[in-house]
């Protein structure tokens, strides 16, 4: 059974309305910053959209013998899956490794992967360092709040997709709204955040002795990730963008489907921009209509 999903909702004080007004997600505020569509983690879980599970959490729903053989190789579900709308720019942060996040916050890291929504005018990303730092440097970088000066400032659009593995420094910019494929974790070290203050006034932590200990120093070379149909893959996931009518089958893992834009019908439910969709692993799915949407899953 092909399962609707209805996200977790996250506001920040960084939020915009995109998500409410472009992408369809009922929310109590103005403003939302994320909605986390695919997601069996404690701190944020997916809940079921309809039918016979209407309702419930997903991981009461979908229990491990509907992952596939390819995401059982984990321990944990693998991936979650969240929309991203950003009307300021996001806190400068660094996540770790597998090894370094169980060891010290009891849960796994964080390589995930960004597909660019919409952009506004002069919007952009801030993505790994312009040149290779020394610890010292970095140290001092952080130390007179000049470490946004050393990152790469991307200029993005609609379309763009940039695969960010465990390690590599970045922000969100303001004006993107963006789809992102991750691993299963919320572990985030925040090194920089424009010395804002929250709606308490107090300023949000950072994590400056954890995040020297994981970030990556050398220069980080900026490309656009997409191969084709391909947007990105590693180990803990892979995303692909198709367009119109197919149909999936995967035996080997679980499948998620979200629209980006338009409409699809998946087994003749109606999914519009901005939902999602937890296809079991042997499940037949078949895809109808003209709509855009990614297909995520473990290979």
């Amino acid at each position: 059974m092909v399962l609707k999903l209805r996200g977790a909702y996250k506001e920040y004080i960084w939020g915009g309305d995109k998500l409410i007004t472009e992408f369809g997600k009922s929310w109590r505020g103005s403003t939302l910053a994320e909605s986390w569509e695919l997601s069996f983690h404690p701190d944020g879980v997916s809940i079921v959209d309809g039918g016979v599970y209407d309702g419930m959490s997903i991981d009461k729903v979908a229990f491990r013998n509907m992952w596939g053989a390819n995401a059982l190789r984990f321990s944990t579900f693998p991936m979650l899956i969240k929309l991203i709308d950003s009307r300021q720019d996001l806190s400068v942060q660094v996540h770790p490794n597998d090894e370094f996040a169980l060891a010290n916050e009891g849960q796994n890291g964080k390589t995930e992967m960004w597909h660019i929504l919409s952009a506004e005018a002069d919007a952009k990303i801030y993505l790994g360092l312009k040149q290779t730092l020394t610890p010292r440097q970095f140290d001092e970088r952080i130390a007179n709040n000049t470490v946004l000066d050393c990152l790469n400032d991307v200029p993005v659009k609609a379309g763009q997709t940039y695969f960010i593995p465990s390690g590599t420094i970045h922000a969100i910019g303001a004006g993107v709204t963006l789809l992102e494929i991750q691993q299963n974790s919320s572990v985030t070290y925040r090194v920089y955040d424009y010395n804002r203050r929250d709606a308490q006034g107090n300023a949000r932590p950072l994590h400056i002795d954890k995040a020297k200990q994981v970030v990556n120093l050398n220069k980080y070379e900026v490309k656009d990730s997409a191969q084709g149909s391909l947007l990105g893959k590693c180990k803990y996931f892979s995303c692909y963008l198709y367009c119109g009518s197919r149909n999936i089958t995967n035996f080997g893992s679980f499948g998620s489907v979200t629209v980006v834009d338009g409409s699809i019908q998946i087994n003749g439910v109606n999914f519009l921009k901005g939902q999602t969709a937890f296809i079991p692993a042997g499940e037949q799915a078949q895809v109808t209509g003209s709509g855009k949407y990614t297909y995520s899953c473990v290979e």
